[in-house]
């Protein structure tokens, strides 16, 4: 079948098999698809396509099995779906997340990024001053001062106080 004729042969046959697979379907975007994909794998038979002596049944068998593969496909899915849905609810964060972020939120960007990418993302000081075009320099002085900014905005951690006697005295 030469190109002209297979486009003669499309343009005749495809809104009925679009027809045809939609009544399958009853998804007219879905018949659409289908029918389209069919004629794709057909287009790579062309030459032979004639011989087969009933080249719209053919489409309509490859895109009745299309249909039928997203089918299941979309089933499993939806089986999958079930068995894993999300739990009822979901804790929110932490305080100690909340306040990492708050705290994140007071740096400079400069900084912020720096911190995130270096303590986060675990990207070295060379990697962080590749990904931001900053000399590795800046990136530590970055480090070194969204560390200090952190350690003020987030204050000493309970574990770092003294613990007092009664009366007042450290233990």
């Amino acid at each position: 079948m030469t190109e002209d004729e297979f486009d003669a042969f499309y343009a005749a046959a495809f809104p009925r098999l679009t027809g045809q697979l939609y009544a399958f379907t009853g998804d007219h975007g879905e018949a659409q698809d289908v029918v389209q994909e069919a004629f794709v794998r057909a287009w790579d038979r062309r030459k032979s396509f004639l011989a087969d002596n009933a080249p719209e049944a053919w489409i309509r068998t490859v895109a009745v099995r299309l249909a039928v593969s997203r089918w299941r496909r979309t089933r499993r899915w939806l089986e999958l779906m079930r068995k894993h849905l999300p739990p009822e609810s979901t804790p929110g964060p932490g305080p100690e997340h909340t306040a990492l972020v708050a705290a994140l939120r007071k740096l400079p960007q400069a900084q912020r990024l720096a911190i995130v990418l270096h303590h986060l993302c675990d990207l070295s000081v060379e990697q962080v001053a590749s990904e931001t075009g900053a000399p590795v320099g800046t990136v530590k002085a970055r480090l070194s001062r969204g560390r200090a900014a952190l350690a003020q905005h987030l204050g000493p951690d309970e574990a770092d106080e003294p613990v007092r006697k009664e009366g007042g005295r450290v233990r």
